[in-house]
This record gives structure tokens, C-alpha cells and sequence, in this order.
């Protein structure tokens, strides 16, 4: 399975909120992680309209995070922004849209991983993988590259 950026965006925007434990901005999230603008602004509208996040507009405004971080399960994120996560069509298809479909057992495996993951994803909570109010960066150890530093010249020999 690979997400979408919109899916990877809900999750990182997420964990950001519940990370700093405060209302931000767009463009903070943006900052931090370096992602388009654009597409955080998309996800933070469909994540408010989940009612994983609340967007509050005007003088004092931005994002907070809605929900407690234990009551947000990731697979249920991955699920609403991925819908279905089929490895192949067959595995939960009703008609036959193979040859060898009706003794596969390929299939079979396949919807077993499907519902392993899945299962797997609803178990983790948001709380699981974040910290709550200890900002990304000690909790990652995350250290932004120095862009304005001047170059080394290499040492002549």
C-alpha cells in the first residue's frame, strides 16, 4: 500500500496539532514540514469537516486539534482519505473479473493482509505516535539545516 499525499499531509497536519498542544497556522505547518500550502490548506478542510480539527477564522485564528489524540485512530484517517485499501480488485470483488478467480487463492491471502493492516492501523491512536505538547522537532530530534551559513572552502592541500 502507498497513501496519497493528501492521506500522508491529513496525518502529518495531525500530529503537528496534537504535538503542540495549541492553536497554528497553516503556515506554520507548512514551514515546518516544507509541503505545499495548497494541498494543507485541502486537507485541513477535509479534516475539519471530520471534525478531527477545528479551523477558527479571524484575529486569534488557525487550526487546534478537535478531537483527543486517543480518540483519533489512525486507520480511520487512512480510511476516510483512501477509501478502500485493495491490494487488487479481485480480492473483494462480488463478479468474476478473473479467469482463474473462483479456486485463486491468492485472493484469500491477499484479503487477509488487507484486514491485517487495517486492523493494525485502527489500533494505533494518534496518542501512540506523538508526544502531546512536546513540540516535533525535540521529539524527533529533528535539526534544521543552517541555509544561510556561509560555504566552507575545502581546505587546500
Amino acid at each position: 500500500m502507498r497513501l496519497s499525499l493528501h492521506t500522508d499531509y491529513a496525518l502529518r497536519v495531525l500530529m503537528f496539532l496534537a504535538a503542540a498542544g495549541r492553536r497554528c497556522t497553516v503556515s506554520e505547518i507548512t514551514e515546518f514540514y516544507k509541503i505545499s500550502r495548497d494541498h494543507v490548506a485541502k486537507v485541513t478542510a477535509r479534516l475539519a469537516r471530520s471534525g478531527y480539527i477545528r479551523a477558527l477564522r479571524g484575529a486569534g485564528g488557525g487550526l487546534e486539534i478537535a478531537r483527543a489524540a486517543e480518540e483519533i485512530r489512525v486507520g480511520k484517517v487512512v480510511a476516510e482519505f483512501e477509501g478502500t485499501l485493495q491490494l487488487l480488485e479481485c480480492v473483494t470483488a462480488e463478479e468474476i473479473i478473473c479467469r482463474i478467480q473462483p479456486g485463486c487463492k491468492l485472493r484469500h491471502v491477499l484479503a487477509k493482509a488487507e484486514k491485517v493492516q487495517q486492523d493494525y492501523l485502527d489500533s494505533v491512536h494518534l496518542s501512540d505516535i506523538v508526544k502531546l505538547g512536546q513540540s516535533l522537532e525535540k521529539m524527533t530530534k529533528y535539526k534544521p539545516r543552517n541555509t544561510n551559513s556561509k560555504k566552507r572552502k575545502k581546505p587546500s592541500c
